[in-house]
């Protein structure tokens, strides 16, 4: 299997249970309290969120849309052959050249590196590759905790970006609410480190990626076209799969992103969740860092002298 070795070389199965069909998963503690701005409610996203698939991008009803696989088995994304449509005309030429030849490399049967198999911090919006997802909510800011690899990730809540942002391995995240809608807006996410990459088909970003993200509770008639899209695009590894019979609330996240610097325009995906049912095994990525495959030790993250 192609960038899920990254994940068996260290010796962890991971088994996910779902509930039966057509039952709806036990709901999450719910907080005592909902926080409330003024008179108007705060929609309460607290608790353990799982979507279902790989590469897990949800292309766009319409309009510009992320790098989707051109390589396909059984009609679907082949997880094993990461070839990204270099031909997607979001892309800049160089920004093409750059999947094309990530393309070549999986076509040939090699597992490029990335930050989830090297063990390096994902950056927004790769991050979202993590299935599972645990989102808190305070007055103050929004944490949240993948279930892979120990990223966390910070969002403050009613501010604005500095005027001078220091790049950072997940940039700079703001937020506020807009009824029913948490919108998150992020920029100065670090590019000059290694895998610099926004998905699995190694499309680029520069400093002047911005991401901003709508997260939204919505129904299964309101989830359904994001669902069936997904389900024509992606890989929906056993076990894992979202049931589509699920009738509790679903987690839809929209995002928008653009840069400059790669992009033509900027592009809309949505990742669709369900409250997740399993219980979470520790995964450390770096545990063991040998690859099987290759023979090789993983890029995992090296420090000298401790930086802080």
């Amino acid at each position: 299997m192609n960038v899920e070795r990254g994940f068996l070389l260290l010796g962890i199965i991971v088994a996910i249970t779902t509930p039966a069909s057509g039952q709806e998963a036990a709901p999450a503690p719910r907080p005592a309290s909902i926080i409330a701005k003024g008179a108007e409610p705060i929609p309460d996203f607290t608790g353990n969120w799982r979507h279902g698939s790989l590469p897990w991008f949800e292309p766009p009803a319409s309009g510009p849309g992320p790098v989707t696989n051109t390589s396909r088995l059984n009609g679907v994304s082949n997880y094993d052959r990461l070839v990204g449509d270099d031909a997607n005309p979001i892309l800049k030429p160089h920004a093409a050249a750059i999947v094309k030849k990530f393309g070549e490399i999986s076509s040939a049967g090699i597992t490029f590196p990335n930050p989830a198999n090297q063990c390096w911090p994902e950056p927004v919006p790769f991050i979202f590759k993590h299935g599972g997802m645990e989102l808190l909510q305070q007055a103050d800011g929004i944490t949240q905790i993948f279930n892979e690899d120990h990223e966390v990730r910070h969002v403050r809540m009613n501010e604005s970006h500095p005027a001078h942002v220091t790049p950072s391995w997940h940039g700079d995240a703001v937020g506020h609410y807009e009824g029913d809608t948490l919108v998150i807006d992020t920029v100065g996410i670090r590019a000059d480190r290694p895998y610099a990459m926004i998905d699995l088909f190694g499309t680029p970003y520069t400093n002047a990626l911005h991401v901003v993200e709508r997260y939204r509770l919505i129904d299964h008639d309101a989830a359904k076209g994001a669902l069936d899209r997904d389900e024509k695009e992606n890989w929906h590894p056993a076990g894992i799969r979202i049931d589509r019979n699920y009738t509790g609330k679903f987690l839809q996240v929209e995002l928008t992103i653009e840069d400059d610097g790669v992009f033509t325009t900027a592009w809309t995906t949505t990742v669709t969740y369900v409250r997740d049912p399993a219980d979470w095994r520790e995964i450390v990525c770096a545990e063991n860092i040998h690859e099987y495959y290759y023979n090789k030790d993983s890029d995992v993250p090296r420090a000298d002298k401790p930086d802080f």
